[in-house]
């Protein structure tokens, strides 16, 4: 690690911006030719979301797998042998068929949703996307390579073990010709950490993959073809698609084609990251992915400042992207906060010391240009130095007067029904919970500049849907922030009747001159205390992830949970709540088992306590399997209600039925985590669920 780039971390955040900003303008018109663009659009060089009359931040395959297929390494301890069995057992674990993540497009059309199949009929990762088991077309689609750049961003300067990353991942679906190309993609990436000439990129990344390949001798003519005519990229394509355009492969998105974009408008680009970036996206075929993952590797290899050296990339979007997967509180997040996990990754691999900035704080704006998808109300935000010399969120607002307020916030949650339902009609559902909870601790530090006339009156707020899913408004008592001096504010979130919290920041409640003031952290920690139920509204039952076959907020009960085959989960929190106590009505039907599950990571990751139909009460770890903790005799009655509960709190696990303990466990796999319904093979419902600390 000694020979990477002081701004390491600095340069992960811009590739995962080059990921989000190229998958954001390549998605409104994915799948179209060249001529089609050409015709609707001309040349694509900005954001052309506005003229199709598409939404800018959405849900998004390329995004979602990229940063939450990297968590296998986090799952399994960092491991650099990690086998893709357990990348794999990472799929089943973060994946809900049909509704996260993935093109479920069905057996033998989309490649992810074939080797999903594999993996849940009980084939294992490599066999599961292999060749000989799913064929040659279906196996050398583009998905090996939309997904591999953070496989690349945790091996800085290291493009051996980058494709080796790379090879391991992709071979979960993918073979032969879409395993060089993740891998050539890969290695380019680690290595562009270190090495900026295009050239030299290229030398490394086909030194991975072999001689005799396709990719190796398309890329060999690319080469050729743009040596021979320099600037007009337009000649470049025209021979790529007559030589290895898309009816010379079979497949929806063949990686070969694609693969050859990617090159190609690296070439032409100039290592300018916009006309690159025009170039891969007027081109046509799969825009998003490729201009993805050429827009991470330009943001590895040229930095923030080559990302900022054209338009206004960031402004629109802010940071902002959604992740939606079995990791429930993981839906709605930011470009800071997934650049700061790559990074520990990659230090810990490295066997370097990783320092998060500002302790670890949720919120740090520690990135030159970050803002965490904070926007203003009354007020304008960007990303300055303070007078302390740290970066962080500049609050500049002018006079208030009375009765108005100025609030800078961030999103928790889904932002409103409107998005929510907008998502569920395109194949991407935004499933999520809130990452804030009533009960839990949240702490700003903030500053007022120097040059500020007079105090302000600041305040921690929130927001938060009401029974007809608006957003209302919610502060605590303002403190006084007087000129120059730094000052702290916290908040412990009330109850709130059970309605989610969708957003938090700081609200300005008195101001009577201009002036800015810097939050340079925002936090929050505890356990949550809150009872999650029926009420009225919507959102309330959008706060949890759906991992079951039927869950309707229309039934009697708050939760009727059915599931035909195997066990399923309707998971709500976050994945920092460690230590606390859920408490939950339990009705089993006709069921296998049924009960309430803590430090949920996924739909394979948690312990419960579960009523077994053959006569058990157990407490359970899964985890690459089910373990049996704790277990006792118990008649199991159905249609009855029984009141179960489970308390974690360091490595003990206690549970209890109707009130009387009956298990107690010890277990270290798991520290942290959230919540969940448990439901194995038929119908269970519930009324209520307790958090308490």
């Amino acid at each position: 690690m000694a020979s990477l780039p002081s701004d390491y971390e600095e340069r992960v955040y811009a590739g995962v911006l080059g990921k989000i900003i190229g998958v954001y303008l390549g998605r409104p018109f994915e799948g179209w030719t060249n001529e089609r663009i050409e015709e609707r659009l001309g040349e694509v060089d900005y954001y052309v979301h506005d003229k199709l009359d598409k939404r800018l931040i959405v849900t998004d395959d390329d995004i979602s797998g990229t940063f939450t297929f990297i968590r296998a390494l986090e799952d399994y301890d960092c491991d650099p042998e990690l086998h893709p069995r357990q990348i794999g057992q990472s799929w089943l674990n973060y994946l809900i068929e049909n509704r996260t993540i993935l093109w479920w497009g069905g057996l033998g059309n989309s490649t992810e949703h074939t080797a999903f199949m594999r993996l849940t009929s009980g084939v294992e990762a490599p066999a599961s996307g292999s060749i000989e088991m799913n064929g040659k077309v279906v196996a050398e689609q583009i998905g090996a390579q939309i997904f591999i750049d953070g496989w690349a961003m945790v091996a800085p300067g290291d493009p051996e073990r980058a494709a080796d990353f790379a090879r391991r991942a992709a071979s979960v679906s993918h073979d032969g010709e879409a395993i060089y190309g993740a891998q050539v993609l890969a290695a380019m990436e680690a290595a562009a950490f270190v090495e900026s000439e295009t050239d030299k990129l290229i030398d490394i990344g086909i030194a991975q993959i072999p001689t005799d390949s396709v990719l190796y001798w398309m890329i060999g003519d690319i080469r050729d073809w743009h040596a021979r005519n320099g600037d007009d990229w337009r000649a470049t394509f025209a021979e790529i698609k007559a030589n290895y355009g898309y009816d010379k492969y079979g497949g929806n998105c063949h990686m070969v084609p694609n693969h050859g974009l990617i090159v190609h408008a690296l070439l032409h680009g100039n290592d300018d990251f916009q006309r690159a970036l025009m170039i891969v996206n007027t081109s046509g075929w799969d825009t998003d992915c490729n201009s993805g993952n050429l827009g991470c590797l330009l943001g590895i290899q040229h930095g923030l400042a080559g990302i900022d050296a054209g338009p206004d990339w960031r402004g629109p979007f802010a940071d902002i992207c959604y992740m939606p997967s079995a990791d429930s509180g993981g839906g709605v997040t930011d470009a800071v906060t997934q650049a700061t996990r790559i990074a520990s990754l990659g230090r810990r691999l490295g066997g370097s010391e990783f320092q998060p900035p500002k302790d670890g704080a949720r919120y740090h704006f520690a990135y030159p240009g970050s803002v965490q998808g904070f926007t203003g109300h009354r007020c304008v935000v960007n990303n300055r130095e303070s007078p302390s010399g740290d970066r962080c969120l500049a609050i500049h607002f002018d006079a208030l007067p009375p009765g108005t307020t100025a609030r800078a916030t961030t999103g928790t949650f889904i932002d409103s029904l409107e998005t929510a339902r907008h998502f569920e009609g395109r194949g991407y559902g935004l499933m999520t919970s809130p990452t804030l909870s009533p009960g839990q601790t949240a702490t700003a530090n903030v500053q007022l500049a120097q040059a500020a006339d007079d105090a302000v009156e600041a305040s921690i707020c929130i927001r938060v849907f009401d029974a007809d899913d608006k957003l209302m408004t919610l502060r605590n008592p303002a403190t006084t922030v007087d000129p120059g001096a730094p000052a702290e504010l916290t908040w412990t979130i009330p109850e709130l009747g059970g309605y989610p919290i969708a957003a938090v920041g700081i609200e300005l409640v008195s101001a009577a001159s201009s002036g800015t003031l810097y939050l340079d952290r925002l936090h929050w920690t505890g356990a949550p205390n809150v009872t999650l139920s029926k009420i009225p509204g919507n959102m309330w039952h959008r706060a949890w992830v759906n991992g079951v076959d039927q869950y309707a907020p229309f039934y009697p009960e708050s939760f009727r949970l059915v599931h035909n085959r195997g066990t399923g989960l309707l998971l709500h929190g976050a994945r920092d709540w460690q230590d606390y106590r859920v408490a939950a009505d339990i009705t089993p039907h006709l069921v296998r088992r049924a009960g309430i599950a803590v430090r949920v990571q996924g739909m394979r990751r948690y312990y419960a306590v579960v009523l077994n139909a053959e006569g058990a009460v157990q407490i359970v770890r899964e985890l690459d399997g089910t373990t049996v903790l704790a277990e006792a005799s118990f008649d199991v009655e159905f249609y009855r209600t029984y009141q179960l509960e489970i308390a974690v709190n360091g490595t003990t696990l206690t549970a209890s039925v109707d009130g009387d303990a009956v298990l107690e466990a010890e277990d270290d796999a798991l520290a942290t985590g959230g919540i969940a319904l448990v439901v194995d093979e038929g119908r269970t419902a519930t009324q209520s669920v307790s958090i308490t600390p």
